[in-house]
């Protein structure tokens, strides 16, 4: 496309900020007066013209104003967008309730997809981190009542499986300790080959136990992410683009398959090579997506590399406030770096 001159480039983003807070096609009389411009209306109206000959901007009807099109955000996100930082005091804020609870990484999980719907105005998305390669952390047995036995699995990285065992008679919870002590002194950051491959003296409890692990550790090996969670998602269908009930259901439906989903966060071309941290926008779905043609989702990594990775984002209307929503997934993604990379090395 065409370059732009300065004047096309404040024109562009005075049209996408009002666009952004009103949902109504934006006028050169409006642009004049509402932002105290020192160019007439006539002046104005032949930038939007050229804007939209050049496919930044479009014309809903001949005689309404314009709205950014998918490329005009595009070129603002990436050329004229100014970063931002959330504000210090919130940054304070959400870091003390991450903190609060430590090493407990479901709710991380669901607060950073609660911070993320609240802060950006959109639907979150977070998954849970998952290992490169799962690992072999340690495993716990809880007597419960009678012959069954809470088995609790927990991988490097942080995910964790648990089961009730049922037994053929009644075990102390002593035998129970005595047991798990064993296993995770043979098992210890081992892979689910390396496991498989042991030849170990086991008693029936420990083998019971050991099958099962070897299960849970193959099916984690077999997923291509960790649990995703969501939130906000009224904040999406309440919004002017998906009044058109049909709009919703896509979008809905993008969010509630989650072969799609997880086809978004984890093998969107966009995140392929980018940097734990570094935020991708992905603008009305990029020719990949047809249930986001409306939307606009911001996406980036977080994770220890080479240990346990997951992905974060937030998904609303083309329309979105984009820098509060980048500002706010840049800082989640370095908070739960931070709570991951802490994890993995205690």
């Amino acid at each position: 496309m065409e370059a732009l001159s300065e004047r096309q480039k404040l024109i562009l983003t005075l049209v996408i900020h009002e666009y952004i807070r009103t949902a109504a096609p934006v006028g050169s009389n409006h642009l004049v007066t509402h932002y105290h411009l020192d160019f007439s209306p006539a002046t104005v109206r032949n930038e939007l013209q050229a804007l939209t000959e050049m496919g930044y901007l479009r014309q809903p009807h001949t005689s309404a104003g314009r709205v950014p099109s998918d490329e005009g955000y595009r070129y603002f996100v990436g050329r004229l967008l100014q970063q931002s930082d959330m504000p210090s005091s919130t940054q304070r804020t959400i870091t003390h309730q991450f903190y609060q609870m430590r090493h407990d990484t479901d709710q991380w999980m669901r607060l950073a997809a609660s911070v993320l719907a609240s802060q950006s105005r959109a639907a979150s998305m977070v998954t849970a981190p998952h290992p490169e390669q799962v690992l072999y952390k340690h495993v716990e047995l809880i007597a419960t009542r009678g012959r069954q036995v809470l088995m609790v699995l927990v991988m490097l990285g942080g995910e964790i499986r648990q089961r009730l065992l049922t037994l053929s008679e009644p075990v102390s919870q002593e035998q129970l300790s005595a047991a798990a002590d064993r296993l995770n002194a043979l098992l210890q950051g081992k892979d689910t080959l390396a496991i498989q491959a042991l030849s170990l003296p086991l008693d029936a409890l420990e083998q019971a136990i050991l099958d099962w692990v070897v299960d849970e550790m193959a099916r984690a090996d077999a997923l291509p992410s960790g649990e995703v969670y969501l939130d906000g998602l009224t904040n999406v269908v309440g919004e002017p683009e998906f009044s058109d009930s049909e709009e919703a259901r896509r979008t809905l439906r993008l969010l509630e398959e989650r072969t799609l989903l997880n086809d978004l966060l984890t093998r969107s071309t966009v995140l392929t090579d980018a940097p734990v941290g570094g935020v991708q926008v992905l603008i009305g779905g990029e020719g990949s997506y047809d249930e986001l043609r409306r939307c606009s989702v911001v996406l980036a990594r977080y994770g220890a590399p080479g240990l346990a990775m997951g992905t974060l984002g937030v998904l609303g209307p083309m329309r979105m406030p984009y820098g509060r929503a980048i500002s706010t997934v840049r800082f989640l993604a370095g908070l739960l770096s931070e709570l991951v990379a802490d994890t993995l090395v205690e």
